[in-house]
């Protein structure tokens, strides 16, 4: 009489430790000790396939020289690779690839993703036969891999662009040292506020996702989030006013205002300069006429010589404000729906980093119309002094002496 207990007991004590031949030799052998019935018996204890024991009763009575050291499987033993049974195959696939990344427009897949089953297919169209796993598997042998797009060329550069990093860095580190402040300003992307999707993902409890809106369409009476920002970037502390219309220069120096006015005059009591880097394009751009005629309002009512150096066009992502300041609040709110206003705002306040970046915000409702026109009487008016070295991103803009200027107040 078979025992079907111990054969099952001794298969689960080898198995984990024997190889596809091992199991094979193993099942045979218990076979062939069962007597009758030996190979019913091994598969209903083991699982393994009637037609494998059979195989593994052929081994043990095959010669050993069929079994190089090493092999599971005799030599030539395996299913023929899609290469080898398909005369071609890889030269095609070589083709399809090829054309593809360089453009050619006659080729098939130029248009469309060179996925695994679109390639299946185009193969399928020049008779070759085979399963997209097996084509993800020849392209893994051919050094090819899943790649997103880097973003590495920033097209032509202007010729002074070092230099006028350089200036930009000289000139932070001479308003450092006679301590006087130094901030680095721009706007922050524009957010919907409502129940819409924000990128990133939030640890919730599982299977339970914050449901938001299918699409992005602007909720009217929710409106937009405009932040604008202002870094010191001596203190390492920032402000962010986040307003509810448009984004202008007028918004943009107001929001200068507010920092100096709540943070700014208190860390720089003794202040008699600003010093702002900002990027040569938006709301502060170095060529908006509104931008400058704002500055000397600023100036008059704070009393401070107000010098901007703007970084050169292409380059706003080496703005200081932008790797140490905005970065870190989309960090913050990843994955939460910006639903209000409010939320906005608490969502960048509580924004805090191992450095101690420490940040103030608050909504700004006052409307600030596009389209202001700035007439030449008031550009001349303002008490500009350009730089000699790039005067177009480099000036300063002095209070004009009959303002009655007033550290901090409008």
């Amino acid at each position: 009489m078979i025992d079907s207990a111990a054969i099952r007991q001794r298969y689960e004590a080898v198995a984990p430790h024997l190889d596809e031949r091992g199991l094979r030799l193993f099942a045979a052998s218990e076979a062939l000790s069962a007597g009758r019935g030996g190979i019913a018996t091994v598969f209903r204890m083991t699982g393994i396939a009637r037609s494998t024991i059979g195989r593994g009763l052929q081994d043990l009575q095959s010669d050993s020289t069929l079994w190089p050291g090493g092999r599971i499987r005799r030599s030539g033993g395996g299913r023929k690779a899609a290469v080898i049974k398909q005369p071609g195959l890889l030269k095609s696939l070589t083709e399809l690839i090829a054309s593809a990344i360089r453009g050619d427009p006659q080729a098939s897949l130029l248009w469309v993703s060179r996925s695994q089953r679109h390639l299946a297919d185009e193969l399928a169209k020049r008779n070759f036969h085979l399963h997209h796993t097996v084509v993800g598997r020849l392209l893994k042998d051919m050094g090819f891999s899943l790649q997103a797009n880097s973003k590495t060329r920033e097209g032509s550069q202007h010729p002074d662009r070092n230099a006028q990093f350089e200036h930009i860095n000289a000139c932070v580190s001479r308003f450092r040292r006679q301590r006087q402040p130094a901030i680095s300003v721009d706007t922050k992307k524009k957010e919907l506020v409502g129940d819409f999707k924000n990128a990133g993902r939030e640890l919730r409890p599982k299977g339970r996702p914050e449901k938001v809106r299918v699409h992005d369409f602007m909720i009217k009476q929710n409106g937009k989030a405009v932040p604008y920002g202002v870094y010191d970037i001596a203190a390492n502390e920032g402000w962010v006013s986040v307003g509810v219309d448009h984004d202008t220069a007028a918004f943009a120096v107001e929001s200068i205002r507010r920092w100096w006015q709540r943070m700014g005059q208190k860390r720089y009591p003794k202040a008699r300069r600003l010093l702002i880097t900002a990027d040569c394009g938006g709301s502060n751009g170095a060529r908006v006429r509104l931008w400058k005629v704002e500055l000397q309002k600023l100036a008059n009512q704070t009393g401070l010589a107000v010098t901007v150096a703007h970084h050169p066009p292409g380059t706003s992502k080496w703005n200081r404000i932008e790797h140490r300041m905005f970065s870190f609040i989309t960090q913050n709110w990843r994955g939460k729906p910006l639903l209000t206003h409010q939320v906005v705002v608490q969502l960048i306040a509580a924004t805090k980093t191992a450095s101690g970046l420490a940040l103030a915000c608050k909504i700004d409702t006052t409307e600030y119309p596009k389209g202001v026109k700035i007439s030449k009487a008031q550009i001349n008016a303002i008490d500009i002094r350009y730089d000699r070295f790039h005067p177009d991103w480099n000036y300063t803009i002095h209070p004009l002496k009959n303002s009655n200027a007033h550290s901090g107040k409008k």
